[in-house]
């Protein structure tokens, strides 16, 4: 795959993040807490907004088509960049253990 002239690679950062190119740090403080977190507050939120204005299919593909995805891609970045970490290996698999906790409970909620 050709870089694109900024050197981030198809698709940026978040391609970075899903071929587990990112440091393991930034894949799982950066990708799945603060980003996770963010988008999943965000998507929360405008379920409930859809919910109360009673559009319950608008509210389910907003509230899940758009955090369902991203947490899929949180856990695949941070699975591959724990792969890759030159750390400790338990390192790597508490950030694995870590993320799946976060994105299933945030997926279900």
């Amino acid at each position: 795959m050709t870089d694109t002239p900024t050197g981030q690679g198809a698709f940026g950062w978040p391609g970075r993040l899903w071929r587990g190119d990112l440091a393991l740090g930034d894949a799982f403080w950066t990708g799945a807490v603060a980003i996770g977190l963010a988008v999943n507050v965000t998507t929360s939120l405008l379920f409930l907004a859809l919910i109360t204005q009673d559009m319950p299919w608008l509210a389910l593909i907003a509230g899940y088509g758009i955090s369902l995805p991203y947490n899929a891609l949180a856990v695949v970045g941070v699975w591959r960049s724990a792969a890759r970490h030159d750390g400790p290996p338990l390192q790597a698999e508490l950030a694995r253990g870590a993320t799946i906790a976060l994105m299933a409970v945030l997926s279900l909620t």
